[in-house]
């Protein structure tokens, strides 16, 4: 069990087991105080009326009924009903050691006394200073050298720009290295930069005209891989393939970018044991710089610190963001080696500066936030008793393979990916406008558990702070909303509210079956 200082303190949330119903919390205003019924209503006027949220179409958003957090507790999200809910994806794969953290909250107030922000522009912080030794002090060996922003797009930017001027400026570099090699299915954010490394032609496509042109290579989907070669025969063909582009580019590279281990944003693509070492050692034979995107899997949530430790791997850029302060505030990191940062070193009039930054660089509220987190890891042996929990997890979400709509478990760490799809045998993937990730989210949210799809791939990704009986909770109630709507064709409330939304073939109500029951319970 997790020696968390939250295991005494918030109550475990109901579960079921393989037979029996599924409990869910309603959030019908009958149960609810009055006073906090109508400051739901108002907020979510107001938000209707104001916000733009990111990745949402906000036409359906409007005719919705969104829950508005208010409030979390540990590992769960408290709504304006009072609601609670276990967070299943650490608040957008941020979240580490669980909400509310008394260390990590005291280590802020401490520092809110002391000062909030002050610029790195000629001046030294504190905080940033401290936790650039303790960043290069658990990093992989060789990067010594700390450039700071404030989110995973700006830590890729930061670092494609780095490995392009390097080789315009350093006695060692090489003018004709001016592209980048990416892959197909990487997401590596939303900025101009970081969407022209971007492979997901539906989160990219539209901005092509504003967008260099990377080398582009296969990435591993051994689900769905597009030669149709099984992982068990083909030898790790995809990694020939970036051999082959590697000897026609090489020269011409000054950077490979990869998120190593797991595709996150892909749907949990997991890379085959041996091809992170296997780039690495391309990127050695061509010169090439490899930038190591950790943004998502770093601090643990494969496992390890860093995925890049697995394999042995030390990027020459190693870029780091969401749970680097423990998932409190926004903050980024792009580490270097000293070879690297040396390609920067000259006279004023030489201008080899590194002319990049940004206003809240190494905030220093961040950053003792970042420091927290990162006194919690060795206080509380995070990772070490991570590890049965990891073990617990994997058990917990076998019996899930013998579901007629699950077609594949993906899984590195507390890192999941469950793809959902219409024929097992065939992987005949569901049409899009039966949103049947988009309904199991709402089914198990109706349940208490927050989870987010990317498609119809189910992410799984808790705090590591999370007990064996959350995981518990997150995987059974996740499995009893999988069954409503892939059997039973719940729909989480999605048609049922909107009347006049569109039209699904394939609706029903949810049915009065043990998976799919209305008999939950209210948490005021």
């Amino acid at each position: 069990m997790s020696t968390s200082p939250f295991n005494s303190r918030v109550a475990p949330m109901p579960h079921d087991d393989a037979t029996a119903p599924v409990l869910h919390y309603a959030h019908d205003a009958a149960g609810t105080p009055p006073c906090a019924a109508s400051r739901t209503a108002r907020l979510r006027s107001l938000d209707a009326a104001h916000v733009w949220h990111p990745f949402t179409q906000m036409r359906d958003w409007m005719d919705s009924e969104p829950c508005i957090i208010d409030a979390a507790d540990g590992n769960h999200l408290i709504d304006t009903d009072g609601n609670r809910y276990l967070d299943g994806v650490s608040s957008l794969w941020t979240n580490v050691h669980g909400h509310r953290h008394p260390h990590i909250d005291e280590a802020i107030r401490r520092q809110l006394d002391r000062v909030a922000h002050s610029t790195l522009l000629g001046l030294g912080g504190t905080p940033s200073i401290e936790l650039a030794a303790r960043l290069t002090a658990i990093a992989p060996a060789g990067l010594t050298r700390v450039f700071y922003s404030d989110s995973g797009s700006t830590a890729v930017e930061a670092a494609l720009k780095i490995a392009f001027q390097y080789h315009r400026q350093a006695p060692e570099g090489d003018a004709r290295r001016t592209r980048v090699m990416a892959f197909s299915n990487a997401y590596h954010g939303d900025t101009i930069g970081s969407v022209s490394l971007g492979g997901m032609s539906l989160f990219h496509g539209i901005y092509g005209p504003l967008l260099f042109d990377p080398v582009r290579a296969p990435a591993p989907h051994c689900y769905r891989c597009p030669a149709n070669l099984r992982p068990e025969t083909c030898g790790m063909a995809c990694l020939d393939e970036v051999e082959r582009l590697m000897r026609h580019h090489g020269h011409e590279l000054c950077a490979v970018v990869v998120e190593p281990l797991v595709q996150g944003a892909a749907g949990m693509l997991v890379q085959p044991r041996g091809w992170l070492r296997g780039l690495r050692d391309l990127c050695d034979r061509h010169g090439v710089f490899m930038v190591a995107d950790e943004v998502a899997v770093g601090f643990g949530k494969t496992g390890t610190m860093f995925a890049c430790e697995q394999e042995g791997v030390v990027p020459d850029m190693l870029c780091l963001a969401k749970g680097i302060t423990g998932g409190y505030l926004p903050l980024a990191a792009t580490l270097v080696t000293e070879h690297i940062h040396d390609g920067f070193l000259g006279g004023y009039a030489d201008f080899r500066t590194f002319f990049h930054g940004h206003t809240y660089t190494g905030n220093a509220l961040a950053c003792a936030a970042a420091l927290a987190s990162l006194d919690v890891f060795e206080e509380e042996r995070t990772l070490e008793t991570l590890r049965p929990r990891i073990e617990r997890l994997a058990t917990l979400l076998a019996p899930l393979n013998d579901l007629p709509h699950v077609g594949d478990i993906r899984r590195v760490g507390v890192m999941t990916g469950i793809e959902l799809v219409a024929d097992r045998e065939t992987r005949t993937p569901y049409r899009p406008e039966e949103r049947i990730g988009h309904r199991v989210t709402l089914e198990a949210r109706r349940r208490g558990v927050i989870v987010r799809p990317l498609g119809d791939v189910m992410v799984l990704m808790p705090p590591l702070s999370i007990t064996e009986t959350e995981l518990e909770t997150l995987v059974h109630t996740v499995r009893g909303a999988i069954i409503a709507v892939t059997e039973h064709g719940a729909d989480g409330g999605l048609w049922t509210k909107r009347p006049d939304g569109p039209d699904n073939p394939d609706r029903a109500s949810t049915p009065d079956t043990p998976d799919g029951a209305r008999t939950g319970e209210t948490v005021a």
